[in-house]
């Protein structure tokens, strides 16, 4: 046997021998069916009534017991056939009669028993936990909503601030939440009831953190106070933000159900925090010691570049609330999450300095310093176990992070061991406790998504590893691309559930960040451990520790910025068995591929095309964009985005939506490269907080505004972004006119009082009001829709009027202002769609085809029905994004048609000039995105009267307008 496994190492690159998992039988998977089985009955069990989980689970104890003693039975049996067939052969001299073969041993009983009683315990672990969300009277009063519920609770878990999002125009601020278990509830009639109910904590500064609106033409008074205002609320925060988990805090809370029953809390409690956070109790000492070294590690990267700064605690204690929104939506595009996460690589990474680099981690043979110093297995063992309980105690002991410390501790037992068999068994075991101690793992998504990456690791990717081997590939890039394919494979189906896409890059982005992992994760937990007793040293490790860091966010920045670096996939469980079936179908795909390397440099090109995106590669296989389009308006959900073509590559951009990322794709999908020239009309959210995405990786000449910069706080959030991006913010004025390639427009609106600042003039400066402005202030404007910046765009003949979101005041004041305006070729409606529009000005404008942003299923109902009929009684066809996608004007005044997402909706031109046809039949349906509705299949008979088209040229000669012919006659 010693010659044998000699001969079998006597061929291994390794010193240490080989590790093929095929020299050391099959996997042990005993463990592997009690382990789902407890899985199973947790997650059954907590949204299950007790009563009927006690039923099952008795039944299910019986049926074990009778499993049990059906095994005994036989292995006895089993035990005593054999002797007495030969004492029955020899008293006869016959052979004995051949027994029937059984279909269940003993072993297989006692299997059945152990998944029986694994399923019961699991069960029964998570009816116990469910009961604690029913109990006491917390649950009924948030049924009511009650409020004035005073309550004592006891903090369990970090508290962070909330992404902001768009609610209509107006962005919600960020909140406070943190879990926290109630100990002691006083009801509003005085009651008092002692408990222990886990809850979700809400706090909200008062006022909702909502816009502040000074005086018009407040002095250095008002702006002091304002300042002073938001240091006290800074500090506020600051004091909520500083709860460790155990402190216990006194609470008036309104009490709400929670969004769903089978959530994990009995209720939320909304807190106005008028205060700092009373606190009764103080943090337990290791809580204390945790947030001490949390807050070194913070204060020793204070100095670090923004995105050094804000990932390299993530990476070592997963504190991500430095992390800025794109940054996260970054890592969620490339499948880089799990490096923010506390888990199992967090912990291995660490013991890479025992056991190796972290390529070996899955391999029974040491590296790194514990050959080094001498130690034995069973040390190396030991030591790795201290690391693990100081990784706890950082990390915080809630159930996320005993999670990722029994998964790190798989490597630990191998070690212990030297067996790689035990690894799996181990993954096994260390579920079943987990699901047997927090039953609450069984429906996280996080908890199945590490239990599926460590098992591809231990199962899946040795084997790649081998073929990728046995094809030349030298054996640690093997390990690596194996790695991250495999756990890539097992997780993707998982992630198509939660987020509906698929991501192309993950692989790849994974494999350039895993260089930089181990370096910055050392580094941090140097800097950790040093800056409670030298900060300068622990500075100096930090600053080391930002190169690699700033390298996985340069990572994630670039994959995430790719044209196809994601893409739509079907949600809910349907999608992600869908996904999974075509993950296990591509499996032997792949097998035959990689035998044939013409084919492995088809496929790769294949993939960098679908990843790189080309505009012309893309034009040809989905017809987007079409050739010579004039103006797209961008499906951005429930906002306005439009792209106005300005040449090869380069556009005047009008608004940018709601959401970065659709007003990117948007752009990108057009090959915008260059926007001269940004307009945002207003400084609604639903106009405005896209601009990131607009501003990444492209050249922005200025960023032009209204005049009225309300709301405040998206006014200051426009500078802000501008000022990063180094892109100048002027403001417009009316009368003003640009060129830009083929582009020409006007400014029509809003007025400019003569305090307010203009196009490259400084705020400080007085300018006169334009000559012929109308005698409107801003000062009497209702608000920030009637403060819409309105533009009138000539581009190939046509004419394009871009209302904004002006209100029907404004509208009238508007056609009041410029009684010189007349018919339009297109229309983008004002205000998504709404009813509020002036019937006056669409009869004035009559436009051919109407052009309306808006969401789907938006809350508000945009577009009116009442707003489409009357477009349509004008002869206007109406073309919307929440039905057709993003749409494209194309064509010249003779001859104009849209494309819905690729197919094209024409309206016919006219012999006679001075009428408009009648178009029949039906209205061409176009591709639509993925979750929009269907268009209606007919429409409306097209319709205008005969008339001829007034002077387009609001002011002067037409020689003034452009220098070009554009007061022709239809």
């Amino acid at each position: 046997m010693t010659d044998a496994r000699s001969t079998v190492h006597a061929t291994a690159a390794s010193p240490h021998g080989a590790s093929d998992p095929h020299q050391e039988g099959p996997a042990d998977l005993r463990l592997v069916a009690p382990a789902l089985a407890a899985w199973a009955g947790a997650v059954i069990s907590l949204g299950a009534p007790g009563g009927r989980v006690a039923v099952v689970c008795g039944v299910a104890v019986a049926l074990a017991l009778a499993a049990w003693r059906t095994a005994v039975v036989r292995r006895r049996a089993e035990q005593r056939a054999p002797e007495g067939e030969e004492r029955t052969g020899a008293a006869r001299r016959e052979p004995p009669r051949p027994r029937s073969p059984r279909r269940w041993s003993a072993g297989a009983f006692l299997a059945l028993a152990a998944v029986l009683l694994c399923a019961v315990a699991g069960a029964a672990s998570a009816a116990l936990h469910a009961s604690d969300v029913r109990r006491g009277p917390l649950p009924a009063l948030a049924e009511h909503y009650a409020a004035g519920v005073t309550a004592e609770l006891v903090v369990s878990g970090d508290p962070r601030l909330t992404r902001p999002k768009v609610r209509g125009s107006q962005r919600t601020p960020p909140v406070l939440v943190f879990t926290a278990d109630a100990v002691r509830v006083a009801e509003p009639d005085g009651v008092v009831t002692a408990v222990r109910t886990p809850v979700l904590v809400i706090v909200q500064q008062r006022g909702g953190g909502g816009e502040e609106r000074g005086p018009k033409g407040s002095g250095p008074e008002g702006r002091g106070s304002k300042a002073r205002g938001t240091e006290a609320r800074e500090n506020l925060s600051r004091a909520w933000r500083a709860l460790l988990p155990s402190t216990s805090i006194r609470v008036v809370a309104r009490a709400a159900p929670p969004l769903s029953s089978a959530d994990q809390i009995a209720a939320v409690l909304r807190v106005t925090a008028d205060a700092p956070p009373a606190e009764v109790g103080a943090p337990s000492p290791l809580q204390r010691l945790a947030g001490h070294l949390r807050a070194g590690l913070r204060e020793a990267t204070d100095g670090l570049r923004p995105d050094a700064r804000a990932l390299l605690p993530g990476l070592v204690v997963g504190d991500t609330s430095r992390v800025p929104p794109d940054l996260d939506d970054a890592f969620r595009a490339t499948d880089l999450t799990h490096l923010l996460a506390v888990s199992g690589s967090n912990l291995t990474i660490v013991l890479a300095l025992l056991i190796g680099p972290p390529y070996l981690a899955t391999r029974a043979e040491r590296r790194g310093l514990a050959p080094r110093l001498g130690l034995s297995l069973r040390g190396t063992a030991l030591i790795g176990g201290a690391l693990a309980l100081a990784f706890i105690v950082v990390c915080r002991p809630d159930p996320s992070v005993l999670r990722a410390a029994a998964c790190g501790l798989i490597t630990l037992l191998a070690i212990g061991t030297g067996r790689r068999r035990s690894l799996l068994p181990a993954l096994a075991a260390a579920v079943l406790l987990l699901v047997l101690y927090d039953p609450w793992l069984a429906r996280s998504y996080g908890f199945l998504l590490s239990v599926l990456a460590t098992g591809a690791l231990l199962l899946l990717a040795p084997r790649w590893s081998a073929a990728l081997q046995r094809r030349r590939v030298p054996p640690r890039i093997a390990e690596v691309i194996a790695a991250a394919a495999a756990a890539q494979a097992v997780c993707a189906p998982v992630v198509a559930v939660l987020a509906a896409r698929v991501g192309l890059v993950a692989v790849p982005c994974n494999l350039l960040a895993e260089v930089a992992v181990a370096p910055a994760t050392v580094l941090g937990f140097a800097a950790l451990a040093a800056a409670p007793v030298a900060l300068p040293v622990a500075q100096v490790l930090a600053w080391c520790a930002g190169w690699p860091a700033e390298w996985i966010a340069g990572v994630a920045r670039t994959g995430a910025a790719l044209p196809g670096a994601e893409f739509e996939w079907p949600d809910g469980w349907t999608g992600g068995l869908m996904l999974a079936a075509a993950m296990a179908a591509l499996v032997p795909v792949v097998r035959r591929v990689i035998r044939r390397p013409w084919l492995c440099v088809l496929c790769v090109l294949a993939v960098i095309l679908a990843v790189w995106r080309p505009a012309p590669f893309t034009r040809v296989l989905t017809g987007w964009p079409p050739p010579g389009w004039r103006a797209v308006v961008c499906d951005v959900g429930q906002g306005d985005g439009l792209v106005l073509a300005a040449g090869d590559g380069t556009a005047l951009v009008v608004d940018t939506g709601p959401e970065p990322h659709a007003i990117d794709r948007c752009l990108t999908d057009l090959g915008i490269r260059r926007i001269p020239l940004l307009v945002l009309t207003h400084f609604h959210a639903d106009h405005v907080d896209g601009l990131p995405g607009a501003l990444r990786g492209r050249a922005i000449g200025a960023i032009e505004t209204t005049t009225l910069q309300d709301p405040p706080g998206q006014a200051q959030f426009v500078r802000s972004t501008a000022a990063a991006a180094r892109v100048p913010v002027v403001r417009a004025v009316p009368g003003e006119r640009r060129h830009l390639g083929p582009l020409t427009w006007e400014v029509l609106w809003p007025p400019a009082p003569s305090t307010l600042p203009g196009p490259d003039i400084p705020a400080d400066s007085d300018i006169p009001a334009v000559p012929g402005s109308p005698p409107i202030t801003a000062d009497a404007l209702d608000g920030p829709n009637d403060a819409s910046v309105t533009l009138l765009v000539h581009t190939g003949g046509l004419t394009l009027l871009l209302l904004g979101d002006l209100e029907p005041p404004a509208q009238r004041a508007l056609l009041a202002a410029h009684p010189e305006l007349g018919g339009v070729d297109v229309l983008k409606v004002a205000h998504h769609g709404s009813a509020y529009q002036d019937p006056p000005l669409l009869h004035r404008l009559a436009p051919r085809l109407a052009l309306i942003s808006c969401g789907t299923d938006n809350p508000y109902g945009h577009p009116a029905p009442r707003t489409i009929a009357a477009l349509r009684a004008q002869g206007a066809r109406v073309l919307r994004t929440d039905t057709d996608g993003a749409i494209a004007v194309l064509g010249t005044t003779a001859r104009l048609s849209a494309t819905v997402n690729g197919h094209r909706t024409k309206t016919r031109p006219s012999n006679d000039r001075r009428t408009r046809p009648r178009p029949a039949g039906r209205r061409p349906t176009g591709r639509r995105l993925a979750g929009s509705r269907r268009a209606p299949a007919r429409r409306p008979a097209l319709r205008r009267p005969g008339r001829r088209r007034a002077r387009i040229c609001p002011r002067g000669p037409p020689t003034d307008c452009y220098g070009s012919p554009l007061n022709r006659d239809l």
